[in-house]
């Protein structure tokens, strides 16, 4: 078996929405969302992603925050959400994205490996997510521009922030 297929790549992004989700101005993001999402699900290299009974995860919570809205997804590695991102619907959506979202004043995506099964949680993308705020890009928490290869994200000794579970 090789490293990358015991390690999936984790992805979390966060966005501050500028309308409700039911207001005019966000209805082409939300008409979008299936779309994307089934286009993401059939995605090569595609592995899960966070979705409520809704069918997507526009209505849980992230950082207490009721404005912010979570994506948190698992890719085999970071060529194929690579790919998925900037092709098709997804690419067109990015291109609109201010649209819907603030400007972001800190990261709002992490990227992290783990082991292959494991399913992180929100709590989980938000220590991340903070870690990359705090320290910029490390084995822990880092970005598409800053990777670092698969296994790397295992935690060790003290770099896991307190009350934090990275058990699969």
């Amino acid at each position: 078996m090789t490293e990358d297929a015991v390690h999936e790549l984790a992805q979390v992004n966060i966005a501050r929405l500028k309308a409700p989700l039911d207001s005019p101005q966000l209805k082409d993001f939300v008409d979008a969302l299936e779309p994307v999402n089934a286009a993401a699900d059939a995605a090569d290299g595609f592995v899960w992603r966070l979705q409520s009974e809704g069918g997507d995860a526009t209505d849980i919570p992230v950082f207490g925050d009721s404005w912010l809205i979570v994506n948190l997804t698992m890719w085999r590695d970071a060529d194929a959400l690579t790919a998925f991102m900037y092709q098709g619907r997804h690419r067109e959506m990015l291109a609109r994205r201010r649209e819907w979202f603030e400007r972001p004043a800190e990261a709002v995506t992490a990227l992290w490996w783990v082991p292959a099964g494991h399913r992180p949680t929100v709590a989980e993308a938000e220590s991340r997510l903070r870690h990359l705020r705090t320290h910029g890009p490390t084995p822990y928490a880092f970005t598409l521009r800053t990777s670092y290869p698969a296994g790397a994200s295992e935690p060790v000794p003290g770099e896991v922030p307190e009350g934090l579970d990275c058990s699969v």
